[in-house]
């Protein structure tokens, strides 16, 4: 059973912290790699990693950076006003879309036509969902 601490549980600033002293025993004092895994209980790729990004970046790239994922949008906030505008305002057919009502691969067509931006289906229904529009169910009829 592997008993090691779990850096990953530590504060970004630990974990800092923590591969700034393994390389620094490493490059600086002369450490072995593997003591270097046995004395700071980290793993071998793990040290592994932090001297190559220390020999290619120095200790900048020691840096703890934010995680998670990156929260970017790629229509500017006046592109996607506009597109709301169209949305509700017009229909597929009134643009010179060849479909009849407004779909996620309807509205990435008209991105890519109004700002030739290629986005996915997903994506489009993710801005869809944002700006607050719904799929709507069909009525049901006998």
């Amino acid at each position: 059973m592997n008993t090691r601490p779990d850096a990953r549980r530590l504060s970004p600033q630990a974990q800092e912290d923590l591969r700034r002293r393994v390389v620094h025993a490493i490059a600086e004092q002369g450490m072995s790699q593997t003591e270097a895994v046995r004395t700071f209980q980290v793993g071998r790729t793990s040290v592994h990693n932090w001297l190559t990004s220390y020999r290619d970046g120095g200790s900048a790239a020691l840096k703890a950076r934010k995680r998670g994922p990156k929260r970017s949008s790629r229509l500017k906030g006046h592109q996607a006003a506009t597109l709301v505008r169209m949305i509700e305002d017009r229909h597929p057919e009134q643009l010179h879309l060849p479909f009849v009502l407004w779909t996620r691969e309807a509205v990435g067509q008209l991105i890519r036509e109004r700002f030739g931006i290629d986005l996915s289906v997903w994506t489009v229904g993710r801005y869809l969902k944002r700006w607050g529009f719904t799929p709507q169910k069909p009525l049901r009829r006998a």
